[in-house]
């Protein structure tokens, strides 16, 4: 594809984001809370999927960016011209760092704004811009959580969208929600989000992701068929890791481990068939015991045996992978193979998906590539779909 004369990009990158999603932090906001993933070992990742996006972008389109890690180091990872028109205090960024080069980059006449970041960053560009942004833009994801609706579903997809806005074909513009969750309450187990305004944003079909939907958990009787398709499939005294949400932690709680985090990624142990108490349905759904709540990638990976991974997809947005769980690493993911890869999901919500794929956002493009395909979706006890899985 190529880029129409003149087309100029303008590229921001939040250093920082994501930083807490492999230790379990739910979020990265915050000098502290920044300090912490670091002494629990995460490294930063988003220069990288910055960088990932930039390599893929047409040859003909102007990159103008902020120095350092804020954007020039990606263009360096991406063997790609850059312009420099912005240079960072030089210390750890900060919000204000990411609305002054938001603002520079606009200034020197970005006709698209690329920002790599998660909701947080989103919050900072809306912030810059002000309630009627004259620029459109494009978030590469690289948070933990991603509730907004103006981030492509995966870097690679960031620069599809990014080189038809560049070609003047195949995009539409519209208004999307920056919505951010309160980090805080979220660590304390409590879903508390935001709407803060709205971006204009190039879109594609199936490329931009949409904005989370609230849910109000599975109709009742749902979580003890799931629990018991889940127990079967798993066998007793088998390793079971479940992923955050309201699905899988109400499959926790019919397993009989109380105490799983609604927002974390738990380790559960199931326990011998003799060990069912009444209520468990079909006397299948075997007692389990909690051995980690909340776990860390370093965990994961010190385990003895590789688990099976129950997942649910969330609702409205479909992702699977790569949002609010990357404590399930790619070479996790690896080991546990397709045939250990648990999708849970009531019928209810994959028909509000209305078609759209379950995602995939790893972090691994090889890895995502390998997943995509058709995977059976447990919908209930005896009862299930296929349905896609895509990058």
């Amino acid at each position: 594809m190529t880029s129409a004369p003149g087309a100029r990009i303008g590229l921001v990158v939040n250093p920082v984001a994501g930083l807490g999603g492999l230790v379990g932090l739910k979020g990265s906001d915050g000098a502290e809370v920044q300090r912490r993933a670091l002494a629990l070992g995460a490294r930063p990742q988003a220069v990288a999927r910055a960088s990932l996006t930039i390599s893929q972008l047409p040859s003909g389109v102007e990159l103008i960016t902020v120095d350092g890690p804020m954007g020039a180091a990606a263009a360096r990872a991406a063997s790609r011209p850059a312009r420099v028109v912005h240079h960072s205090t030089g210390g750890p960024s900060t919000a204000a760092d990411t609305r002054a080069a938001v603002r520079a980059l606009v200034a020197a006449g970005a006709g698209l704004l690329l920002f790599c970041g998660g909701d947080g960053t989103a919050r900072d560009v809306l912030d810059a811009l002000g309630p009627e942004p004259r620029v459109p833009v494009l978030g590469i994801p690289a948070g933990v959580k991603m509730h907004s609706a103006v981030f492509a579903v995966h870097p690679r997809a960031a620069a599809e969208v990014a080189a038809a806005w560049a070609a003047g074909r195949g995009v539409r513009l519209t208004a999307a929600e920056v919505v951010d969750r309160d980090e805080a309450a979220l660590r304390a187990g409590r879903v508390s989000a935001r709407l803060y305004g709205r971006l204009t944003v190039p879109v594609l079909p199936a490329r931009v992701q949409q904005r989370k939907t609230g849910s109000s958990g599975p109709d009742p009787g749902t979580p003890a068929g799931l629990a018991a398709e889940v127990a079967e499939r798993v066998g007793p005294g088998g390793l079971l890791l479940l992923g955050p949400g309201s699905t899988t932690y109400a499959v926790a709680t019919a397993l009989g481990a109380p105490g799983a985090s609604l927002t974390g990624v738990d380790l559960l142990r199931l326990g011998p068939a003799s060990a069912l108490g009444p209520g468990h349905a079909d006397g299948l759904a075997t007692a389990a015991r909690l051995l980690i709540r909340d776990a860390r990638a370093d965990q994961l990976r010190a385990l003895p045996t590789t688990p099976c991974i129950a997942l649910s997809p969330i609702g409205g947005q479909g992702f699977l992978l790569g949002r609010g769980n990357q404590q399930l690493t790619p070479e996790l993911l690896r080991a546990a193979g397709r045939e250990r890869l648990l999708v849970l999901a009531t019928e209810a919500k994959l028909a509000a998906l209305a078609g759209r794929p379950l995602l995939l956002d790893t972090g691994d493009p090889d890895l995502d590539d390998a997943l995509s395909g058709h995977v059976r979706v447990i919908t209930g006890r005896r009862s299930g779909a296929v349905y896609r899985l895509s990058a």
